[in-house]
C-alpha cells in the first residue's frame, strides 16, 4: 500500500534551500517547526552509507532560532533552563534543557552566546519562541525575543572538515566542538559551529539572510564535487545508533531531563532562577523512576518504529520503544526507548511487542555508537 502525500502550502514554510533540495531529488518530507525537513533522498539505507563515507549538505532550517538580545538576555537565558549558564563565554555552545514549571521538558536545543546581551536558541520542533517570549514578559525583562532570518546548513560527514576549508578558509579546521566563530559570505557575517545532528562529525553554519541561501549551497557543491558530496538530510539509523533524541518523539513536556538522560545537563543547586528548579531539586534528589536508554532487538529487520512499542518483562508493562530500526552495521534492530528503574541496568532482557510480534531485547547502557 503506498504510503499517503503530503500536501505543501503555504502553511507550511518553504526554507532558503528548498528549490535546491528538490533539484537535488528528494523523496520524502516531515514537517518540523512549521517548516519542511527532508528525510529521504536515495533510501534511508543508502543516504546513511553515503553519510558515513563522504560528506552531506543538510537543509536543517527548521532549526529555527530565537534570538534574544538586550540587558536582560543572560537573565532569560538561566529562566529557561536548569543548567548553569554562568560559565559560558561568547563563541560558545551549550546544550540546553528548556524546562517548565514542573521541570517537563519543553525543548533540548543548542544555545549559542555572542556576547552577555545576545543569544541564539537553536530549537527543536515544538513553539518554544512563545514560551520564552511570555517569561520575557510576565516578569518584565529588559530584553527582545524574536525570531531572527537565521536558517541552518548542516555539512556532516567524515569530509565536512575539508569541504568547509575549501569555502571558508583553514581556520575552520581549529573551531573546536560545539565552538563557533564568525565568517564573512559574500561579505554577510555568519556564524559557524562545529556541531551538528549525527556523529560523523561536520559544521552547521547560521546562514543570516534568505537571499544568501542558494549561493552558499551552491558554493559547497561546487567545492565538493570531487569529495563525492550530496544533499542528504538527519538519517533515522544513524540518529538511532547514536543514541541522538529527537523531542516530541522520544520525550515530551511530560518528562524531566532526568529521564531523558540529560542529568548531567542540570546543575539544579546552581541554577538559581530557572522557573523548573524546584521541581527538579526534587527530581534530582529521589532520582528518576524511568529513564531512556538503548534497546538492541533480535530477530530480523522491524518496521520503523511510527508509534511506540510496549516493553515487558515476565508480562508486566515495564517501558516504551520510541524509535527502532535496523542497523547495516551493527547487524541488529537499534532502539531508543524508556525503560523502568528496576530494568534498564545494561544487558537486562526484556520483550518488545512490536507489529510483527513479540520480539526478545536487550537493554544497553550506552548507544551502539
Amino acid at each position: 500500500m503506498n504510503a499517503p502525500l503530503l500536501s505543501i502550502s503555504r502553511r507550511l514554510r518553504h526554507t532558503p534551500f528548498t528549490r535546491r533540495v528538490t533539484e537535488a531529488g528528494v523523496k520524502a518530507y516531515t514537517v518540523y517547526n512549521h517548516m519542511l525537513l527532508p528525510t529521504v533522498f536515495k533510501s534511508v539505507e543508502a543516504d546513511y552509507h553515503h553519510l558515513k563515507k563522504h560528506v552531506q549538505i543538510w537543509d536543517v532550517s527548521c532549526e529555527r532560532q530565537i534570538e534574544i538580545k538586550g540587558p536582560d538576555a543572560a537573565k532569560l537565558m538561566q529562566m529557561l533552563t536548569p543548567r548553569d549558564l554562568r560559565a559560558m563565554t561568547p563563541g560558545q555552545c551549550y546544550y540546553v534543557p528548556i524546562v517548565d514549571a514542573t521541570g517537563g521538558m519543553l525543548n533540548d536545543p543548542v544555545a549559542l552566546k555572542f556576547d552577555e546581551e545576545k543569544f541564539y536558541i537553536s530549537i527543536a520542533d515544538n513553539d518554544t519562541l512563545y514560551w520564552a517570549q511570555g517569561i520575557a514578559y510576565g516578569f518584565r525583562l529588559d530584553v527582545d525575543v524574536n525570531e531572527p532570518d537565521v536558517s541552518p546548513l548542516a555539512i556532516q560527514g567524515p569530509k565536512a572538515e575539508d569541504l568547509m576549508a575549501r569555502v571558508f578558509g583553514e581556520s575552520v579546521r581549529d573551531i573546536k566542538f560545539f565552538k563557533f566563530r564568525m565568517y564573512d559570505f559574500l561579505g554577510q557575517s555568519m556564524a559557524i559551529a562545529r556541531s551538528g545532528y549525527s556523529k560523523q562529525g561536520g559544521y552547521e553554519i547560521y546562514v543570516d539572510g534568505t537571499e544568501y541561501g542558494e549561493p552558499l549551497w551552491d558554493a559547497l557543491m561546487e567545492a565538493g564535487a570531487d569529495l563525492n558530496v550530496r544533499a542528504g538530510c538527519p538519517n533515522a539509523i544513524e540518529r538511532v545508533e547514536a543514541g541522538l533524541l529527537s523531542y516530541g518523539n522520544d520525550m515530551n513536556w511530560r518528562n524531566t531531563p532526568h529521564e531523558c538522560g540529560l542529568g548531567r545537563f542540570c546543575d539544579t543547586i546552581l541554577a538559581i532562577g530557572c522557573v523548573g528548579r524546584d521541581a527538579l531539586l526534587r527530581v534530582a534528589m529521589e532520582g528518576p523512576m524511568r529513564q531512556i536508554r538503548s534497546i538492541s532487538i533480535d530477530g530480523d529487520k522491524v518496521p520503523l518504529c511510527t508509534n511506540m512499542w510496549l516493553a515487558f518483562v515476565d508480562g508486566k508493562e515495564i517501558g516504551e520503544i520510541t524509535s527502532a530500526v535496523w542497523s547495516p552495521d551493527f547487524e541488529t534492530n537499534v532502539a531508543i526507548g524508556m525503560i523502568d528503574r528496576e530494568y534498564w541496568d545494561d544487558g537486562t532482557i526484556i520483550e518488545v511487542q512490536t507489529p510483527d510480534g513479540m520480539r526478545k531485547a536487550t537493554v544497553c547502557e550506552k548507544s551502539f555508537i
